[in-house]
């Protein structure tokens, strides 16, 4: 373990328990911010043909936002334990404001790339408020208060992408971006009137605060195995959702824009059990349920390689299977995420914005990765591609779940 009174920061947690308005503005919170990391994933296909890039590269604009979140993870968010934590917060989603507005009118691909970097970084001010809240959880009731805020954050992510399917049906892909610059600056105004201080009390700089996140990424091992399975979830979960909407323009199912979102819209179902999985965890049932969430992402993967087989003859079987095979995915990144961020929360609450963004930086890895290869996989075999890489990281999970031992 880390010498906490050496060059670390000792945080004074807040002495209120959060009470249940609050649970639903840090739940409504994430939910808004963390829209902006997953629409690109069902808008490319219209941003590529309009800014002139080509189907093997579609999958970089998925992934910059998630690369960028990932970067903010690590250089932004450590600076919760260092900075004071409203104060950080607004000046985080000011700048995600700017980004989405200035994405309103990027020209080129290589100018949105830019962009989307910037806006995906300085939306990691999600994980400011997630361990803010998870510090005013009554003892004993961390999963829940976790599992109640995720819920928020993943209902944000898996509504991101009917959500702007809608708008870019109606008026376009850059409409999305621009109506994403208003709800951040309303909801900085709102964050800014009702977040509690939390100002840490800071015993290093920033300098060794970074230095700081390797020494807690080899002392912790829950840590390491946790990011790790996280990592290769995640990376189904945007290869999967990167690649569909190309899959449903296709025969038999044919889909426009609009019936693309709906299809996002009936996965977000998934979102729904978040908060079981939290309690779950509250009752020891971590190693037996992330097993379980990974054989399900395997069976999941399965299922929608035989839905995308289907090339002709009528479209609502198939279409079927495939709604299935979505709420099922995403009922298993929910239940490692949730379980995982509840385990390295119980970790040092002094160094709870580290390891975080520790944490989430790993995985969005793992996130990025999947969009990078779902526009390669597309391209090299279709489908059927796409579907097998994703099998290979959910059993790459169990592989982690089986050598790590108990949770």
């Amino acid at each position: 373990m880390p010498d906490t009174n050496d060059g670390q920061l000792c945080e004074r947690l807040p002495a209120a328990t959060i009470t249940g308005p609050q649970t639903l503005l840090f739940a409504t919170s994430t939910g808004i911010i963390v829209t902006n990391l997953f629409a690109p994933q069902t808008l490319v296909g219209l941003i590529g043909p309009s800014l002139g890039a080509g189907t093997a590269s579609v999958g970089l604009v998925a992934m910059a936002t998630l690369l960028g979140y990932a970067a903010g993870l690590f250089f932004l968010v450590p600076m919760a334990d260092l900075a004071e934590n409203r104060a950080l917060i607004l000046r985080m989603l000011l700048t995600a404001a700017l980004a989405a507005g200035v994405a309103t009118f990027a020209p080129t691909i290589a100018s949105l790339l830019i962009v989307l970097f910037v806006l995906g970084a300085a939306c990691s001010a999600i994980q400011i408020l997630v361990p803010i809240a998870a510090s005013m959880a009554p003892p004993g009731e961390a999963g829940r208060v976790i599992g109640d805020v995720m819920s928020g954050l993943m209902i944000g992510i898996l509504l991101a992408r009917p959500l702007a399917s809608f708008i870019a049906d109606a008026w376009g892909w850059r409409a999305f971006y621009g109506l994403s610059a208003a709800t951040l600056i309303l909801l900085a105004c709102v964050l800014g009137f009702t977040l509690p201080r939390r100002r840490p009390e800071a015993k290093s700089s920033y300098g060794a605060l970074i230095a700081s996140l390797f020494g807690l990424l080899r002392d912790e091992s829950v840590l390491r195995r946790r990011a790790l399975t996280a990592a290769m979830v995640m990376a189904a979960f945007s290869l999967f959702w990167t690649a569909v909407a190309l899959r449903l323009a296709e025969p038999p199912f044919s889909l426009g824009q609009r019936g693309i979102a709906l299809f996002a819209l009936v996965g977000a179902g998934g979102a729904m059990v978040t908060p079981l999985f939290g309690r779950a965890g509250d009752h020891g049932w971590t190693r037996s349920v992330t097993i379980f969430c990974h054989v399900v992402l395997i069976g999941a993967m399965a299922l929608t390689a035989w839905a995308g087989s289907f090339h002709t003859g009528a479209s609502w079987l198939p279409l079927v299977l495939m709604g299935l095979s979505a709420v099922l995915l995403d009922i298993c990144v929910t239940g490692d995420q949730t379980l995982g961020r509840r385990a390295v929360n119980l970790l040092q609450p002094e160094a709870r914005g580290r390891l975080n963004g520790l944490f989430v930086g790993i995985f969005f890895i793992g996130g990025a990765i999947g969009s990078l290869l779902a526009g390669v996989a597309w391209t090299w075999g279709g489908w059927p591609y796409v579907c097998a890489i994703g099998a290979v990281f959910g059993v790459a999970a169990l592989l982690v779940d089986w050598i790590g031992g108990p949770q």
